[in-house]
């Protein structure tokens, strides 16, 4: 029995490797293949964890989420603390499933770290709201991958960028992948899909554009916005939902620029709509009502929304950077994200092309049935395997 010992402190995030780390660690606990596990939390969990699974609290004075939010940073007193609690776990690997809440460990114990993206590497000037901030995450990417015996990544295009850009070896790197949760299916009940539109406002038969995700500058929301106004020349009744926490406690971004940006033409103001953070349940039901998910990002590791908008059978209109074409395949349209005019060239051809979007539906769901959080975890315990060298 190989005992896997995991830093839970991004348990509670809402955001993509908190959602990763949870789902994969439900996955891993339903499995029976000579593993158990136990979930190192810096101060006592918030959500529900998996049974059969062992909880440890460090007893840090502040949780991850906290420390980090804005241009704060985590304290080195509560990273020793964490430090000290995973040394006396006694495990025989230790899983850091998010880079973002590392911290080293003295302990000659084999390590996985869950590399995600390089894209604070690629964008620092996006990303980090200070020098300081900057500065600590090189640090912190360093020791990451001092003490890391595996690496691990959630993509190809992360993998491919992990070896160039951090100089890791590519067979140092394991790649396992992400899944959509069982609530992303589709929903055949057309008034379910008119209840959903309803909630927000938005018209019925109108076509529809929704967005899913962080406002951090690298998302580049800003760009799609920008492209409302032609988008609208074209298919005149075009509603954008705009989903995600708007109130920038967490995370440096520009959501007041985006605000004013969709008020600034009276041609798209009544148009955009910001719905503040949903349920998944109300977002799986939103995907549903939709045209397609846009996806502008200038770069991603995985993007985890457009796989849950393919399980619901709605099409992707994705930059064609990073691992969106990898993960969204024959399953979307691709344009070139700092290229306003293409996107809503790209989104207008998917609006108005006969069969267009019922095509890249079908497609859609068959593309989605390539991933699962079963398969991730398969591939994850092949990793902490690796790590030990079996």
């Amino acid at each position: 029995m190989i005992h896997v010992g995991i830093d839970a402190s991004s348990w509670g995030n809402e955001r993509g490797f908190g959602r990763f780390t949870r789902s994969l660690v439900f996955a891993l606990a339903e499995r029976d293949r000579g593993f158990r596990y136990t979930l190192l939390f810096d101060t006592p969990p918030d959500r529900p964890v998996p049974p059969g699974v062992d909880v440890a609290v460090a007893g840090a004075g502040q949780s991850m989420a906290a420390a980090a939010s804005g241009k704060g940073a985590r304290g080195g007193a509560d990273m020793w603390t964490q430090s000290k609690a995973a040394a006396r776990l006694g495990a025989d690997v230790l899983f850091f499933p998010a880079h973002y809440s590392f911290y080293p460990v003295l302990s000659r114990v084999p390590k996985v770290v869950c590399i995600h993206d390089t894209i604070p590497e690629r964008f620092p000037d996006l990303i980090f709201p200070t020098k300081r901030n900057e500065l600590f995450w090189k640090a912190k990417t360093w020791l990451a991958l001092r003490q890391a015996r595996r690496v691990m990544t959630v993509s190809e295009a992360s993998a491919a960028d992990i070896a160039a850009l951090l100089k890791v070896r590519r067979d140092r790197i394991d790649v396992v992948t992400e899944g959509a949760e069982a609530l992303f299916r589709p929903t055949p009940d057309p008034a379910r899909r008119a209840a959903a539109r309803a909630r927000h406002g938005i018209p019925e038969g109108a076509p529809l554009l929704v967005y899913v995700g962080g406002f951090n500058r690298h998302k580049n929301v800003l760009r799609l916005i920008e492209a409302m106004p032609a988008i609208l020349a074209a298919c005149p009744d075009t509603c954008l939902a705009i989903v995600g926490r708007t109130t920038g406690a967490r995370f440096w971004d520009n959501i007041d620029e985006l605000k004013a940006g969709a008020s600034r033409d009276a041609r798209t103001s009544d148009r955009i709509l910001f719905t503040g953070e949903i349920p998944d349940e109300e977002m799986a039901e939103l995907l549903n009502a939709a045209s397609a998910l846009v996806m502008p990002s200038l770069w991603e590791g995985f993007g985890l929304p457009a796989l849950e908008a393919m399980s619901c059978g709605t099409p992707v209109l994705a930059a064609n950077r990073g691992s969106l074409p990898e993960v969204v395949g024959d399953a979307g349209l691709y344009f070139e994200p700092e290229d306003a005019a293409e996107l809503a060239a790209r989104a207008a051809e998917l609006i108005a092309t006969p069969g267009l979007q019922q095509r890249l539906a079908g497609r859609a769901l068959a593309r989605a049935r390539r991933f699962g959080w079963d398969r991730a975890a398969d591939l994850a315990e092949r990793s902490f395997r690796r790590a030990q060298g079996r």
